[in-house]
């Protein structure tokens, strides 16, 4: 993702539809600052939010990426993904986060990854799931809103299929 990304961007986080989940959606601004948040994220990190686009014609889906998070204390690797509605239900979240899950075990050296997914949101969940990721039990509070906290141990990846 670079700043010349930001229409798409804007786009999708201003979007009701797509940002269901969320507090709420962002404004040019506010898109902005999300993008140089992962820019900042690549350049102390290597991670952040990647923009997922297609190959043969360079058209943007959305964001997935490997992203560090601090959950309660703890440093933690997340799978995180967001595919702009109009590309919704075409397994891109899915296939982007396989290569991220696999990317965070692979080259990062993860003992585990996550994602942080709202009670809410289903259709997240079930991404993770199809990524071999079970929820702890309990939900915990992350910026403020309740989230499961689903999660993949190395050896559960390794033993995979």
């Amino acid at each position: 993702m670079t700043m010349d990304d930001l229409d798409f961007i804007h786009s999708m986080l201003s979007d009701p539809k797509t940002m269901r989940f969320y507090p709420s959606t962002y404004d040019r601004d506010g898109a902005k600052a999300w993008v140089q948040r992962n820019l900042e994220r690549y350049e102390s990190s290597g991670l952040g939010l990647w923009l997922v686009s297609d190959l043969k014609n360079g058209t943007p889906f959305g964001q997935v990426g490997v992203v560090q998070q601090t959950v309660e204390g703890r440093a933690l690797l997340e799978v995180g993904y967001m595919i702009h509605r109009d590309f919704w239900r075409k397994g891109i979240a899915f296939e982007a986060a396989i290569a991220c899950r696999d990317y965070a075990f692979e080259t990062q050296n993860a003992d585990a990854v996550h994602s942080l997914i709202r009670p809410v949101n289903i259709p997240s969940q079930g991404v993770a799931r199809k990524l071999g990721m079970s929820p702890l039990p309990e939900t915990i509070m992350f910026a403020d809103l309740e989230h499961h906290l689903f999660h993949l141990e190395r050896n559960e990846w390794e033993a995979r299929d």
